[in-house]
């Protein structure tokens, strides 16, 4: 009997001191639970209060952006924007961008392009409004501004000079791009994304701009409407062409251009350019404080965008520079063709456009 009640009392004693046990470790996870919550909480505060403070200059002007907004994600907004434009609710692809940027962090994955489509078949059915899916992101007015440096210039009317159905030529409006691909349509060319790559020439330094390796003499083509701001040598870039945007955002940087015969004949400093003119010819030129050396091993093509904000950032130590390789692949949707003159080294584009920007600033 002892040993049976004395086996019974154990066994009381094991379930009380079991469901002790249990309640002090669920104790210890909910706590655990709250101080990650709390934690998080702090983390995510820190990371804005980090965004703001990495992102704006105490004047308020950006001072840094990372362009991550991936080649199916350009694609998929600009589909949306050509396809709604002048349509009762037309879907701006710089707007669809930031929005899904805003949602995601800057980051274009999977879930990210899941989101663009979603918010941009509302937008088009008029089921909602950028303002009110905007209205409690508080980076998307960040990702706008930043986004439509990158982007602004790229896609508007424009006209372009073809055959109208009796086969005279006639300039025709056109919506959509009107940027251009760096390279003449038909040369080969290869690239990978190398931006951020190291450099040591002169000093130790990442790459800051986009390589495309390609022929000597390959046309090079102004990837947007702009002015000459920059034409000469350069003991980095060699024979070399800076290009700003008619609205001042984008300085196209042009490098390792020909020996001998690297920019199209006539080009000046102070010259007006149309997106998909000729303005020079790849080479490798560069990497001497001598002019006219060749001492770059590939031809290659460098090209690269600078964003500007305000002027004191053009040449400084804090300019900004962004990863090109996904804009590239974007534009190869749109080329210009160019056609050689005769009994020259010349190249001249095939196919002539009037850019409502360049008329303006005539």
């Amino acid at each position: 009997m002892r040993g049976k009640g004395n086996h019974g009392t154990c066994a009381g004693r094991g379930r009380g001191y079991g469901t002790f046990i249990r309640k002090a470790v669920l104790a210890e996870l909910y706590l655990v639970a709250a101080a990650a919550l709390i934690l998080a909480g702090n983390w995510k505060k820190q990371q804005g209060s980090l965004l703001d403070a990495s992102t704006r200059s105490p004047e308020g002007y950006i001072k840094w952006v990372d362009f991550d907004v991936s080649y199916e994600a350009l694609c998929s907004a600009y589909q949306w924007d050509v396809n709604t434009y002048k349509k009762e609710h037309h879907v701006g692809w710089v707007e669809l961008l930031a929005y899904t940027a805003a949602r995601c962090g800057g980051k274009f994955d999977e879930k990210a392009l899941q989101i663009l489509e979603k918010a941009a078949g509302e937008l088009a059915a008029g089921d909602t409004s950028l303002g009110d899916l905007t209205e409690n992101l508080k980076y998307y007015d960040y990702y706008e501004e930043a986004y439509g440096a990158v982007l602004g210039g790229m896609v508007g009317e424009y006209q372009v000079r073809q055959p109208d159905e009796a086969g005279n030529l006639l300039y025709q409006p056109v919506y959509g791009l009107k940027a251009y691909f760096p390279l003449a349509r038909g040369f080969t060319y290869t690239h990978y994304d190398d931006f951020g790559a190291g450099r040591s020439y002169g000093y130790q330094r990442k790459h800051l701009g986009h390589d495309m390796m390609g022929q000597v003499g390959t046309p090079i083509m102004a990837v947007e409407s702009g002015r000459v701001e920059a034409l000469g040598w350069n003991q980095y870039g060699g024979w070399r062409i800076g290009i700003r945007s008619l609205d001042g955002k984008r300085y196209y940087y042009y490098a390792h251009l020909r020996q001998n015969y690297p920019y199209a004949e006539g080009l000046k400093e102070g010259d007006l350019v149309t997106a998909g003119d000729v303005i020079g010819y790849m080479g490798h030129t560069g990497y001497s404080a001598k002019e006219n050396v060749n001492n770059i091993e590939v031809t290659h093509l460098h090209w690269g965008m600078q964003l500007i904000f305000d002027e004191s950032q053009k040449e400084s130590d804090s300019e900004i520079w962004i990863d090109l390789y996904p804009l590239t692949c974007f534009l190869a949707r749109h080329t210009q063709p160019a056609e050689k003159v005769e009994g020259t080294r010349e190249w001249v584009r095939s196919t002539q456009i009037l850019d409502p920007a360049v008329e303006a600033a005539r």
